[in-house]
């Protein structure tokens, strides 16, 4: 007998060692030589990391997936891993010896270094994984890689070898990101845009205000960042112009005052001495001369002479019009410098302190100690126009939480460009679909306006680069060692170089191996059997804010290297945000752990919580209630078992559900294959919410509350023959339920199908590896009409009591008019069970309907609730209507919130979702009080 209590505590482990004993999520099971292959790669998370809600979602809903497969009889391959992690593993370590007290990084030198990470990956690298199991992740654990294992490591030799003989990896003198704490250049995807705002406002001109230095240093103190400094650049050779300084209504200057400088403004006054020219826009007419005239202006405290350029770069409607331009300091100043062949004159060091390219006063301060020596510094030279607070990002290192510099620096990159190619033909050809289709749109615009991509690191934990360089500073890409020693040989035969190689000391980006994923996983640069039979992938399921970083690059990598795509459809699933709306984040402390959700409610209700809220294009809004919810729906799920085992319902092999006489029994196989039928559609066009929602549907309102409580009188009566049919039958239908369930809760539907055969046939599978419904023929119109006009009859019934206030105990008599004799003869039939579950003293038939009356109309039938006297009528009218009068009010509330764009544009997203949820649930409120007061006024 099953026990009273659902415990997924106790359950939960259990059946993950009944799975694991059977080897039940292996690929390539023998009796699935044949199958059709269904393959997914995990997106690996980072071997330091530990589960997070993202992660849940994720990983719920490719788990739906590969169960939903498994059970239609493929062969699945759910490929487990985790990501080395370069930077962040590295710093997981270096904390770690630094609260031992042993020696630093450098201290102790690269390979011990090494060996120092190789022992915590081995001790605590797994933790991420054993949580994915901890929440039912299916995949083939006998399988699970790791992106510097020693097959995934000559995958990544092999690739970067070859492309560089391609042509399509180079070392270039470029930007990157570069973080002055960690030494190294970090990603887009590393760097996080911070907000700052200063406080210090000054201009010139007003003699009872000096520059303060000692306010800019306060300021300066408190954050760095939030300022504009406005200076004025002279022209060279005494050079002046007209500036227009007043305007007519249509914008045309109306005075003029003679300048002989520019005014430019930057939030990084550090940077100016790096400048190498000034731009305009090529229309801006205040400018136009000094453009013609190849003016230029001389760069204060350094004295270099550089143009004044034209470039749509500069916006002649922002400040003055004039942008300084330090292209080896800021990305798009990068790109005007090469339009102009500008100078790129690097001012700052890898440490963000100011090198010897700078005049002796600068150099060695640190960054924002120059930038407020800087600005004192052109104050004291009449050349500080004004200081005023700006609100600007900046950019910050997501771990080192330092300001990212710009920075120009020898790096290798990959010819993107060249390998986006194929990449944007197969999404536009749909080799390669987006699910939600939307998300091609931003794929095609990171992908057309591609730059190249960095894969260089300035780090130690890592794929070390297989360069290595001669005497000379020649570079040498090979395989091993070894073999750049031969090419080295051969390049410097007949010289007397002494012939010595150096590696080069950089690691690849993170992305750079994870990008190989798909086919590296399955053994790939051998020609696997896994590689013939699982490549191109399936599906990948992943987050947005990879589309770039990840899927883009699988997608050149797939295509360059197996010529095939990688996967046939990107299924991107939306944030999980906290129940407002609100991004969840540790500095609001509004973040919800997963596994606390999962030890206090059970992982299959969590699981079910995020696949029935998974709307496509929809954030999540999670509240540990709605898993508590589903905490509930699994208790249901676990009574109706032991409903059905105390009733002996056992199931039997050769129970045959297109056979069954009862109209009930007729009614519940045809709600079966429609459910099945849902779920299936759902599951395949990726609409979890949908296949969820269908699911919970029939197994909670259909099964339970219904089948379950109509089929009581029969399992109580005297006839035999139905009573054996109904309990075959309950048991058959519960059996549905727990495979339609499985991929969404797996554990307790595990459990109960092992447990539901105690007193019938064994059964020949585990559940995961049991067959899908695929049903059909089952569907009965009569018994549709007839079991469906019940639980109308009921459903309106209870509504009416519910809304009128009518006390949960009181029995009222039903009176039925206008009825045929199909109605009549069907309300006969089913009087004992109708009346039970809506709660009737008796059912009548007559066409007088009494005074004070709800009314119900059901088909051509009026059925009467006679309430006088049972509740008080006049003072449930006066109720409902002050009930819809404060619904109308929210109504109108949150409309005429939401029609004020001022609040739509300025307001966070969650704030402008819940004023159109509170005008979707006042409206809906005001249709059911109405229906209510129709009732009593009728």
């Amino acid at each position: 007998m099953l026990d009273k209590t659902y415990q997924p505590a106790e359950i939960e482990p259990r059946i993950t060692e009944q799975w694991d004993k059977a080897e039940a999520f292996r690929a390539g099971r023998p009796e699935r030589e044949g199958a059709e292959p269904y393959s997914i790669v995990i997106p690996p998370p980072n071997v330091t990391g530990s589960l997070h809600m993202g992660h849940a979602l994720n990983n719920t809903l490719q788990d739906v997936l590969v169960r939903f497969e498994r059970m239609r009889g493929r062969d699945v391959l759910w490929q487990p891993g985790t990501d080395h992690a370069g930077i962040a593993t590295q710093m997981v370590v270096e904390r770690k010896l630094a609260s031992e007290g042993k020696a630093d990084r450098r201290s102790m030198g690269r390979a011990a270094f090494l060996d120092e990470v190789w022992k915590w990956k081995d001790e605590s690298g797994s933790t991420i994984l054993n949580q994915l199991r901890r929440l039912g992740a299916s995949c083939d654990w006998s399988r699970e890689r790791f992106t510097m294992d020693e097959g995934l490591s000559r995958a990544v030799v092999k690739v970067f070898v070859q492309l560089y003989r391609d042509g399509l990896i180079y070392k270039d003198k470029r930007l990157v990101n570069w973080d002055p704490k960690f030494q190294t250049a970090i990603s887009d995807l590393e760097v996080v845009q911070v907000e700052k705002k200063g406080s210090l406002t000054w201009a010139d001109g007003d003699p009872e205000a000096p520059f303060d230095a000692a306010a800019l240093a306060k300021a300066l103190k408190k954050d760095p960042s939030g300022h504009m400094y406005h200076f004025r650049y002279p022209l060279a050779d005494g050079k002046t112009y007209e500036h227009p300084i007043a305007f007519d209504e249509d914008g045309k200057p109306t005075a003029f005052e003679t300048r002989g400088y520019i005014i430019v403004a930057t939030t990084r006054p550090e940077t100016m001495l790096g400048d190498s020219g000034v731009a305009v826009h090529p229309d801006d007419a205040r400018y136009a001369g000094l453009v013609a005239a190849g003016a230029k202006v001389v760069l204060p405290l350094v004295g270099r002479e550089i143009p004044i350029v034209a470039d749509e770069y500069s916006d002649p409607e922002k400040g003055t019009g004039a942008v300084k331009i330090t292209p080896a300091h800021d990305f798009n100043d990068f790109e005007v410098g090469r339009r102009h062949d500008l100078e790129k004159i690097n001012v700052l060091d890898a440490f963000g302190k100011l090198n010897e390219d700078v005049p002796p006063a600068y150099c060695g301060l640190d960054r924002f100690e120059a930038r407020e020596k800087i600005v004192a510094d052109l104050a004291a030279l009449g050349l500080l126009a004004k200081i005023e607070p700006t609100t600007h990002t900046v950019p910050h290192g997501d771990r080192s939480n330092v300001v990212i510099e710009p920075w120009l620096t020898d790096q290798w990159y990959v010819n993107a460009e060249e390998l986006a190619k194929p990449a944007i033909a197969a999404v536009e050809t749909g080799k390669t679909k987006f699910v939600p289709q939307n998300w091609e749109k931003t794929y095609f615009e990171w992908m057309r306006n591609i730059q190249p991509w960095c894969i260089s690191r300035q780090l130690w934990w890592g794929h070390q680069i297989p360069a290595w360089y001669g005497p000379d500073g020649h570079v040498f890409v090979a395989h091993e060692e070894a073999e750049a020693r031969a090419l080295a040989e051969a390049h410097y035969a007949g010289s007397n170089v002494p012939l010595t190689l150096t590696r080069d000391e950089d690691v690849l980006d993170t992305w750079f191996s994870s990008a190989l994923w798909p086919f590296s996983t399955l053994g790939w640069p051998d020609q696997t059997a896994e590689v013939q039979r699982y490549y191109p992938t399936s599906v990948l399921v992943t987050g947005f804010d990879i589309i770039f970083f990840w899927v883009a690059r699988m997608m050149m990598m797939g295509l360059h290297f197996m010529k095939e795509i990688p996967f046939h459809d990107v299924y991107i699933h939306a944030l999980v945000r906290d129940e407002k709306g609100q991004k969840m984040s540790k500095s609001k402390g509004n973040v919800i752990d997963p596994l606390q959700l999962a030890d206090k409610y059970g992982a299959d209700a969590l699981r079910f919580t995020l696949a029935a809220m998974a709307a496509q294009g929809r954030d999540i809004k999670l509240a540990p209630a709605r898993v508590e919810g589903y905490r509930n729906f699994a208790t249901k799920l676990w009574n109706a078992a032991r409903f059905g085992e105390m009733n002996e319902c056992v199931r039997q092999f050769d129970f045959d559900p297109h056979g069954v006489k009862h109209t009930l029994n007729r009614w519940i196989v045809g709600e079966t294959e429609r459910a099945a039928a849902a779920v299936t559609q759902g599951l395949e066009a990726y609409r979890f919410n949908e296949a969820a929602g269908a699911i919970y549907e029939f197994v909670w309102g259909i099964y339970c509350d219904w089948y379950l409580e109509l089929i009581k009188p029969i399992l109580a009566g005297d006839d035999e023959e139905a009573k054996a049919e109904t309990r075959n039958c309950a048991a058959w239908a519960l059996d549905q339920c727990l495979k339609l369930l499985h991929p969404f809760m797996p554990f307790i539907t595990e459990e109960l199908w092992a447990h539901m055969v105690e007193h019938g046939e064994r059964r020949q599978s585990l559940l995961c590896l049991s067959e899908w419904p695929r049903l059909s023929g089952l569907a009965s119109a009569e018994a549709d009409a007839e079991i469906g006009w019940i639980v109308e009859l009921v459903s309106e019934v209870r509504s009416v009591r519910t809304e009128m206030n009518v006390p949960a105990g009181a029995k009222i008599p039903l009176i039925i008019s206008g009825a045929n004799e199909a109605t009549v003869a069907r309300a006969r039939r089913h009087e004992e069970t109708i009346s039970r579950l809506a709660r009737l003293e008796s059912i009548s038939f007559g066409d007088a309907i009494p005074k004070g009356a709800a009314l119900i109309v059901i088909d051509e039938a009026t059925a009467a609730l006679p309430l006088e006297g049972v509740i008080d009528m006049e003072a449930e009218r006066k109720r409902l209507s002050k009930e819809i009068e404060k619904a109308e009010g929210d109504r109108t509330k949150a409309s005429n919130w939401l029609s004020n764009e001022a609040n739509v544009a300025k307001s966070p997203v969650h704030v402008v979702d819940l004023n159109r949820e509170r005008v979707v649930e006042a409206e809906d409120r005001i249709q059911r009080l109405q229906a209510a007061l129709k009732r009593i006024e009728s």
